[in-house]
């Protein structure tokens, strides 16, 4: 595993790998055992888009692998100042030991792999996240012990959240449904990846038929970073996708509940439901450093 640009890139069993990586680096740093397998090593941080739990996640499990951060944003680089991204990428290439970039155009991380000599991570696009579904595929085996055969429901936007959660679901064996308005569904690519799973993937525009049965009920912001001048009509366009104590009672009764953060409540989740499930919320965001971990390990490990 050269980088981790998107979840299409990687196979199920590659996924898994990953998770048992995270969940073993997660022992250890519950025991205090110290691991420093990247010691020495420096990871690159691009921020094109302002962060909280990727930016802190990542600064601080390349220190608990032995390693090291370099952070850079937009405004205080020449990225922000139009220099071309393959020349970017040949220049950081030659000072650290691997960049992890959170920004818009998936195009630009897909560059920074193909015009760099080191490993590219996806911090978060437009497109996808796929650290962060890591995370969440983590966590939903902490909690129900598998993935394969449990029913993974996504209520909200057709945004980079959804994009991954159908890919990295269907990859580890999930069934997978989503709810979304007519006019924000996922990009024809990952419909045309999800049609491959038959029975297995489902695309409506009723949360009802969407949760109904699920095991893990998923939601996200309505409107992304760098959407704010469309909130007013994607709240209109969203009403009804809230998940309430009413939705969730179509779910399993002991269905989990999660949310990459932050949270709107009373938007996309109700504050009694997001309340319910706080300890799966914030497991969650935890996992994002010890999935993160596992990543740059797979990647800039010897």
């Amino acid at each position: 595993m050269k980088h981790l640009l998107k979840l299409l890139d990687l196979t199920g069993e590659e996924i898994t790998d990953i998770l048992d990586l995270a969940d073993q680096l997660k022992a250890q740093q519950k025991a205090g055992v110290e691991h420093p397998i990247l010691k020495g090593k420096c990871l690159g941080m691009i921020f094109e888009k302002s962060s909280t739990r990727t930016r802190a996640s990542f600064e601080v499990g390349i220190h608990q692998l032995g390693g090291y951060a370099v952070v850079m944003s937009s405004e205080g680089s020449q990225i922000g100042r139009g220099e071309p991204v393959q020349d970017t990428a040949r220049v950081l290439s030659r000072y650290v030991d691997g960049i992890m970039i959170r920004t818009f155009g998936q195009d630009e991380v897909e560059a920074l792999a193909e015009f760099g000599s080191v490993p590219v991570i996806n911090g978060l696009t437009d497109f996808c996240h796929p650290c962060q579904v890591l995370a969440d595929l983590q966590t939903v085996r902490e909690f129900k012990g598998k993935l394969a055969g449990l029913k993974l429901c996504f209520i909200g936007d057709g945004n980079n959240m959804m994009n991954s959660l159908i890919v990295g679901g269907l990859k580890t064996g999930m069934q997978v449904s989503v709810a979304c308005p007519r006019g924000y569904r996922p990009p024809q690519e990952i419909l045309e990846f999800a049609a491959g799973y038959g029975e297995d993937f489902q695309i409506t525009e009723t949360p009802a038929e969407a949760i109904r049965d699920a095991d893990v009920v998923y939601t996200d912001v309505w409107t992304s970073m760098g959407q704010e001048e469309e909130r007013k009509a994607r709240e209109a366009a969203f009403a009804g996708y809230c998940v309430s104590a009413e939705l969730m009672a179509l779910a399993h009764p002991d269905a989990m509940v999660l949310h990459c953060l932050p949270a709107h409540r009373g938007e996309e989740i109700t504050a009694e439901v997001f309340e319910a499930h706080a300890h799966e919320i914030f497991e969650e965001a935890e996992n994002r450093l010890h999935a993160q971990k596992a990543v740059m390990v797979k990647v800039m490990g010897d």
